[in-house]
């Protein structure tokens, strides 16, 4: 038993590491792109110059994560869905964020005599942070985050056929919410001064169930600065 145990735990570690390694993986090439913007003509990227003196900025993006709606079920699923965020930069380098992310997929369950296929499951999370402003220059500049809040996790979407005291054979969740957390990073393409696309890989940290499980996150979308600080 303690042999499984501690064989389990090492699978889990593994598991965030390589995550966790991508995601790094994924803000290095995109900070390579970067460069690569800076170091080519002086005809691509804004005209102005892109001071970063802005007070406060609004993101909004489509996003893509990895999950589990249920403890036990075998397979991952797949959600999308949107976020908008808010920051208020305290200095140059460090700013307070607010985040709303709404998540949607469809997830395999186990066998029942009561749901065929697929089952719905929705989440909505509100998150509270700091952002960290790392390199830049007049192309593009490399932020690092770190969010935390409540996750609002609805697993009974398509379920409503299925009589209450059978709902645990499906394998998901009960309806409930749960502490999550993003770690991340994200890379700002200047458009112009005010106006950036964005890419942000994160590492996602949830408790629906008896442990901490990690998972892969993406967004992308346009960031807008304004106020000057």
């Amino acid at each position: 038993m303690l042999d499984k145990m501690m064989l389990r735990k090492t699978t889990v570690a593994r598991q965030r590491v390589r995550v966790l390694t991508g995601m790094l993986a994924a803000v290095a090439l995109m900070a390579g792109a970067g460069r690569a913007m800076a170091q080519g003509s002086s005809k691509i990227g804004p005209s102005a110059p892109v001071t970063y003196d802005n007070k406060y900025e609004i993101y909004g993006g489509a996003n893509f994560m990895n999950f589990q709606a249920g403890q036990d079920l075998p397979n991952r699923m797949n959600m999308g869905g949107a976020e908008a965020l808010g920051t208020y930069w305290l200095m140059p380098k460090l700013g307070l964020g607010a985040q709303w992310r709404g998540e949607w997929g469809t997830t395999p369950i186990h066998p029942n005599a009561f749901l065929k296929g697929r089952a719905g499951v929705s989440m909505n999370m509100i998150l509270f942070g700091a952002q960290y402003r790392g390199p830049k220059n007049h192309y593009a500049a490399i932020n690092y985050h770190a969010y935390a809040g409540p996750a609002f996790g609805n697993f009974t979407r398509s379920t409503g056929s299925v009589p209450p005291q059978y709902l645990p054979t499906l394998g998901l969740y009960t309806n409930r919410t749960a502490a999550l957390v993003a770690l991340g990073g994200s890379v700002d393409f200047n458009r112009s001064k005010n106006l950036a696309v964005r890419i942000s890989p994160d590492l996602i940290l949830e408790h629906f169930g008896t442990e901490t499980r990690t998972f892969f996150a993406v967004s992308g979308g346009v960031i807008y600065r304004f106020g000057h600080r």
